[in-house]
């Protein structure tokens, strides 16, 4: 009688957990990488993207049906042309919540280096305005090609100098941008309208040059959000952080985008 209750409990705890599987499978869309080459022949140039995306073969639904296309620029790379495969906690979780993400790298190994001393703003500028020429090129090449996406009202995310390209474009081209995002951008001031809507993750180590941040009152009057990381430094605003610092990341990004903590 002993051993027929063990095997009835047995039986029962194989059951529940392979319901919890199921269960789990159906919560957490799977999602899909592409890498993808594009040629703007106008500048003789290459650009590469990495596309994320909830794939509809799995039975899961994405978390919430966005449908917004993310940019997302990395922060400068010297020409390594691997960077902006470097925010995959980010871009998997933004694709769960059924966005299209297309991290887009804007360095090529034959790019003249990044101003380090001088007038950064005024020097560094034309490689922002690059920038934002490599993201309309982007959003004219493919959105015929993910036709279910929205990219009439952009998500701009970016690290660093590509919180520098973010901004620009988002003060150029407003009228395309719903939503920015940046980690821990330097350069670029920040415009003070209330569209589009701002977030800036602000890192421990570095501050940002006069100017560029809203002051707390202009914070409250047109409705952005600036928020420090006491415990993330510059360079640990990537893949490279801990599993902690990346998950207040994602926590914060998916609060102020669908309302959701992303907490796991």
């Amino acid at each position: 009688m002993f051993k027929l209750h063990c095997l009835i409990l047995a039986f029962a705890f194989v059951q529940c957990s392979l319901f919890a599987q199921r269960v789990f499978a159906q919560k957490v869309p799977i999602v899909t990488t592409k890498s993808i080459t594009l040629t703007d022949a106008s500048r003789n140039r290459l650009i590469l993207v990495e596309a994320y995306s909830a794939t509809s073969s799995s039975t899961a639904k994405p978390q919430s049906s966005l449908r917004r296309v993310v940019l997302l620029s990395a922060g400068y790379s010297g020409g390594d042309t691997t960077s902006h495969r470097a925010y995959s906690f980010i871009a998997d979780a933004l694709a769960q919540h059924g966005c299209l993400v297309l991290s887009v790298q804007h360095e090529r190994p034959d790019d003249a280096p990044m101003a380090r001393e001088g007038s950064l703003y005024e020097l560094r500028k034309p490689i922002w305005e690059r920038g934002v020429t490599n993201l309309l090129f982007v959003r004219e090449s493919l959105r015929k090609k993910f036709t279910k996406y929205d990219f009439d009202h952009l998500v701009l995310l970016g690290h660093s100098n590509g919180g520098d390209i973010s901004m620009l474009f988002a003060t150029k081209y407003p009228n395309l941008v719903s939503d920015v995002i940046t980690f821990d951008h330097r350069r670029m001031p920040i415009p003070r309208v209330n569209k589009p809507r701002i977030l800036s993750l602000r890192s421990s180590d570095f501050e940002a040059d006069a100017g560029v941040l809203p002051t707390p009152e202009e914070q409250k009057k047109f409705g952005m959000t600036i928020r420090r990381l006491p415990n993330t430094k510059h360079g640990e605003m990537d893949d490279g952080g801990t599993p902690a610092q990346k998950q207040e990341i994602r926590e914060l990004v998916l609060h102020f985008l669908v309302g959701d903590s992303g907490k796991e």
